[in-house]
């Protein structure tokens, strides 16, 4: 059986977007970056935490969707407020309920394991009250989870 890797096509910017998200997650790595003369990005292929991604620029007809998503599972606040701050910086836009998009138009949801935990335990009233809190928030406040 094949490899399976998850392939960005980006309108531009797709290398420096390829060595931006490689520096924001431990255990991540660039492979290669080949480019044309010109500068667009022709080929990548790096790994996110393990997991393993292919990117190339395609020109103004590529956009990103909400549909596709990056998540990212984080253990801390800190985690998350790190990654939200440098995923919405310089044209990111932050999104509902832990979602955002990065300033090439990718869609990532950065959230807690926690979020997990408290949406599925046997209390399931407090289930509903966790999902009412998690949808009046845009970034994710673990303590106020974990408070509702």
């Amino acid at each position: 059986m094949g490899n399976v890797a998850t392939f960005l096509t980006f309108a531009g910017g797709g290398a420096e977007a390829v060595e931006f998200y490689c520096s924001l997650f431990k255990n991540s790595k660039v492979h290669a970056i080949h480019k044309h003369p010109g500068g667009a990005l022709l080929h990548a292929s790096f790994e996110i935490d393990g997991h393993r991604f292919m990117a190339m620029d395609g020109g103004d007809p590529f956009k990103f969707a909400e549909g596709f998503s990056i998540f990212a599972n984080v253990e801390t606040q800190d985690e998350i407020d790190g990654l939200w701050n440098a995923l919405t910086a310089d044209g990111g836009e932050p999104g509902q309920c832990g979602w955002l998009k990065d300033r090439w138009g990718v869609s990532w949801q950065i959230i807690p394991s926690v979020l997990g935990q408290l949406m599925s335990g046997p209390d399931r009233e407090r289930a509903g009250r966790v999902m009412q809190a998690m949808l009046k928030m845009n970034k994710l406040i673990v303590a106020d989870l974990e408070n509702a």
